[in-house]
């Protein structure tokens, strides 16, 4: 992620309704929990998140290594959290040791660096031999639209692309999952576009800082209305081909 984008995501970072709302949103809610399944596959161990965010996916230990490139998300999550430690680095140049970590966890983030395979050969050497990772990522080239250009996304991925990119590095593919269906792409691409046309016509010029009245209101349904729609697009993944999945898992061990 570049300095301008960390800069355009730093406001929302100290808004507190941003960070409240966003750990409720179904497809994090997804993504945590198969995580979270595929992490107790493995040796738990020493932990690394990359590109941890506001919203990590390891939350169950006190031994990860939180690694974010903005140093104001990682202020906000240890403030939050407090557990785990806490490193501000770029994912295409970790400051680890080689062979340090048990297990790697990087979720929806290759697909915002400038250099993808650098990232990953980095989270190779970090990890000790027969370490596993865990990424989640994009699926389908023919899917990117104007929701992926939006987020900053620089690309999506064909699974054969990225099984190409692990084992490169020294990493082969154990377990391959499916997270989100077409109802995800469809979700988001009308999210997007509806919160385009806020901004455009300046309907979002109230600007909250901090949690409100309102807020104490809208959270609890935002969230009930999100375990709700989690259930369907769970669902929409169950039932759908792989072939047409939005977002993928690939738990990776190092050789």
């Amino acid at each position: 992620m570049s300095a301008s984008q960390i800069d355009n995501f730093g406001s929302l970072f100290e808004n507190e309704n941003y960070v409240l709302l966003k750990n409720y949103l179904y497809n994090y809610l997804l993504r945590k929990k198969a995580i979270e399944k595929s992490i107790a596959l493995g040796t738990q161990g020493f932990v690394l998140e990359v590109g941890s965010g506001l919203s990590p996916m390891v939350t169950n230990t006190n031994t990860v290594v939180y690694s974010e490139l903005s140093l104001e998300a990682l202020r906000i999550l240890k403030g939050r959290r407090s557990r785990g430690s806490y490193v501000a680095a770029d994912g295409m140049r970790l400051p680890f040791k080689t062979g340090t970590f048990d297990q790697a966890i990087c979720s929806e983030v290759l697909e915002h660096l400038a250099d993808d395979r650098k990232a990953l050969q980095e989270l190779a050497r970090v990890m000790k031999p027969s370490g596993q990772l865990i990424i989640t990522f994009p699926h389908r080239k023919f899917y990117f639209a104007y929701d992926d250009h939006f987020v900053k996304h620089l690309r999506r991925y064909e699974l054969s692309e990225m099984e190409d990119r692990l084992q490169a590095v020294g990493l082969s593919p154990v377990s391959i999952q499916k997270i989100l269906g077409p109802l995800e792409k469809v979700t988001m691409w009308s999210v997007v576009v509806c919160f385009s046309f806020m901004k455009k016509t300046k309907l979002n010029r109230s600007k909250i800082k901090g949690p409100s009245k309102l807020m104490s209101i809208v959270a609890p349904l935002f969230k009930w209305v999100n375990v709700f729609y989690a259930g369907l697009a769970w669902l929409d993944a169950k039932i759908m081909p792989r072939s047409l999945a939005t977002i993928l898992l690939i738990r990776a061990e190092k050789r």
